[in-house]
């Protein structure tokens, strides 16, 4: 199922190794501190029992996210480069 997954961790050591066990679990990055990916419901649980013993008793606000097939469809991406001159 699709999820977004977003965090905002002030911690730079834990914020970095969140960020690696989002690319272990496969997840894409789509901003620094937002991905995107498929993960079933053992992995979601799996992923954010994981992040939860990173983090520990230090300061994180972590959401994840899942979104239905049918509205993950219907999502809206805007995304160009600068053109040059």
């Amino acid at each position: 199922m699709p999820c977004l997954l977003v965090y905002d961790i002030p911690d730079d050591r834990i914020r970095t190794k969140v960020s690696d066990l989002c690319l272990d679990y496969g997840l894409d990055r789509i901003q620094y501190s937002a991905f995107v990916g498929q993960l079933n419901k053992t992995y979601r649980k799996e992923l954010m029992a994981r992040i939860r013993r990173q983090v520990g008793r230090k300061a994180a606000k972590v959401q994840l996210i899942y979104v239905c097939n049918e509205d993950w469809a219907q999502r809206i991406i805007i995304e160009q480069e600068e053109k040059r001159k």
